[in-house]
């Protein structure tokens, strides 16, 4: 049991950093939420925007052979998708046919074995754990890949920042206030103020962008800033969720519960362009795509046929997917890489 070993991991060498204790809870190699059962989709624990409907993989097929166009159309073009789940988004996207992986391949990087056994196959397609050595030409993307990714917490004592750590009392898990330690941003340390540390998601973008040799990153996320988020009651950006329904806290029930903290953009590496997903998707066509469905509706509505109900699944898709009180107002953040490695500033 998960809970049992962590507790004995604290008895034996003391307390635990915040990002340690969420490492284990989502991806303990045999008691781990992600490990375990955890997952996207109506059967999951949530909903993300490839759950929604095609409509989602079919517009990133867009931007990807935009992408592909911009970069002269390699033939060694790659599509990479790290925190691939089951496969759904990828499923999506080369239904769609895109021109780019005429020639190109689909990588799918997932963590969890019990994810991948569910990855589709074919010969453009590669099922794997961790992700490709660079150099890669083409693009690497994630759908709420970063607030999933360990962090710290830190907490304001008036005068200074200091880390939260997990320890026992009385064999429960409590939180602690350790050592002094600077936060990653400038910030007052306002009494009983929080902030997350989210040095993995910085340190795995910067990883990215040395791989790739010429294409882009492309993150789905929902975030906000440092700042933002220590003038806010912790439970705000640090959520838990199981069965589509906000947890318990991240000290109860260890591994049975998804544990995810918004993004903080001020945290991520420098020279990204960002939007929200309304925009992002707008960009990509999907009002064009709603307006088809809609007409199609509305022409086959009476008879009731697949192509109608396609079309008004269409329909339904676009409205969860521009929500701007849900998926809507999700970031989107894009680094464009050229032939030199650098990053591009927007």
């Amino acid at each position: 049991m998960l809970a049992e070993d962590l507790k004995s991991r604290i008895r034996r060498s003391g307390p635990l950093s915040f990002s340690n204790f969420v490492e284990a809870c989502l991806y303990d190699s045999e008691n781990g939420f992600y490990t375990k059962t955890g997952r996207a989709g109506r059967r999951g624990d949530f909903i993300t925007s490839p759950e929604v409907g095609p409509v989602f993989g079919h517009l990133i097929a867009n931007w990807l052979d935009q992408l592909w166009t911009e970069i002269q159309k390699p033939k060694d073009f790659q599509v990479i998708e790290v925190g691939a789940g089951c496969g759904t988004l990828a499923r999506t996207i080369l239904d769609s046919e895109p021109k780019c992986l005429e020639s190109g391949s689909y990588v799918m990087v997932e963590r969890s074995e019990e994810l991948r056994k569910e990855h589709p196959t074919s010969e453009k397609l590669v099922s794997t754990m961790q992700m490709p050595e660079g150099p890669i030409v083409g693009a690497v993307i994630a759908n709420e890949l970063l607030d999933n990714l360990p962090f710290d917490l830190l907490e304001g004592d008036g005068n200074c920042w200091k880390e939260v750590c997990i320890d026992l009392m009385d064999d429960q898990f409590i939180e602690i206030l350790t050592t002094e330690k600077d936060p990653p941003i400038e910030i007052t340390p306002l009494k009983g103020a929080r902030i997350p540390v989210q040095t993995q998601s910085n340190n795995w973008i910067k990883d990215v962008i040395e791989k790739i040799s010429k294409g882009s990153i492309l993150l789905f996320d929902y975030g906000s800033t440092t700042q933002e988020m220590s003038q806010r009651h912790q439970d705000s950006w640090l959520r838990t969720f199981k069965r589509h329904f906000r947890g318990d806290s991240p000290l109860e029930d260890v591994g049975n519960q998804d544990v995810t903290v918004e993004v903080a953009i001020d945290q991520l590496p420098k020279g990204f362009s960002i939007s929200t997903q309304k925009q992002f998707l707008e960009n990509q066509g999907i009002n064009k795509l709603v307006e088809e469905g809609r007409k199609i509706w509305e022409e086959s509505s009476s008879i009731g046929d697949l192509k109608a109900v396609k079309a008004r699944s269409r329909i339904t898709e676009a409205d969860a997917l521009l929500d701007p009180k849900g998926l809507g107002g999700f970031f989107v953040f894009e680094w464009k890489i050229g032939s030199s490695g650098a990053v591009s500033e927007n």
